[in-house]
């Protein structure tokens, strides 16, 4: 089972792979703080908890804080958890971050994608749209989207307008041109999900 940290997207930049330039994503990613560590013996599975991006304890719920004071690290505004192997090897409070990956590794990254408001059918699904000729009253309009008597309904799955975007999406298999411990960075070749500032899952993809 693969480890993961949680991140931040910093933005996209150009740089240069074998005299070629290509775009390329460069993420913030401070070390993860293990929070709990899951047995079978004692959960059922094995885990560990790990917690992003530490808050002053004002900025916590007061059943977070207890959870945080039993385990005796300091509050942090995300807790999530990935499965391992072997929890044996990590206890409260290690540091997990960037150094977990390697330039030439290939690694899963998940995030939610841009949110894009209320679209319709032309820009959610690409439909072709009506004649652009003056007189037309059918320019960017879905059609029809049912029948008339059988089966007198609109049928699941039809494509209509709606809300765009804000989607959790895992992007597969990028791979790691650059990892800087020092300054708690990694660049990936390609775009991830999501805008400036959106919180990725980054997991070495062991396939």
């Amino acid at each position: 089972m693969a480890l993961g940290i949680l991140a931040r997207k910093v933005g996209m930049t150009q740089v240069f792979v074998d005299n070629r330039a290509v775009g390329a994503t460069v993420i913030a990613a401070p070390p993860c703080t293990v929070v709990r560590v899951k047995t079978v013996d004692t959960d059922g599975y094995n885990a560990l908890q790990l917690g992003y991006e530490e808050i002053p304890e004002r900025k916590a719920t007061k059943p977070l804080i207890g959870h945080f004071k039993t385990a005796g690290v300091a509050p942090h505004r995300h807790l999530f958890e990935v499965r391992v192997d072997d929890p044996s090897t990590y206890s409260v409070g290690d540091k997990i971050g960037v150094d977990l990956f390697a330039a030439g590794d290939k690694i899963d990254v998940t995030g939610a994608s841009r949110g894009l408001g209320f679209q319709g059918v032309i820009k959610r699904w690409n439909f072709a749209g009506g004649p652009k000729t003056h007189g037309s009253n059918f320019h960017r309009r879905p059609g029809s989207v049912g029948q008339c008597v059988e089966p007198g309904r609109v049928v699941k799955g039809r494509k209509l307008p709606g809300h765009m975007g804000n989607r959790q999406v895992t992007v597969k298999r990028m791979r790691v041109l650059k990892v800087d411990p020092e300054r708690s960075m990694i660049v990936l070749l390609g775009s991830t999900p999501g805008a400036r500032g959106t919180l990725l899952k980054l997991r070495k993809n062991n396939g």
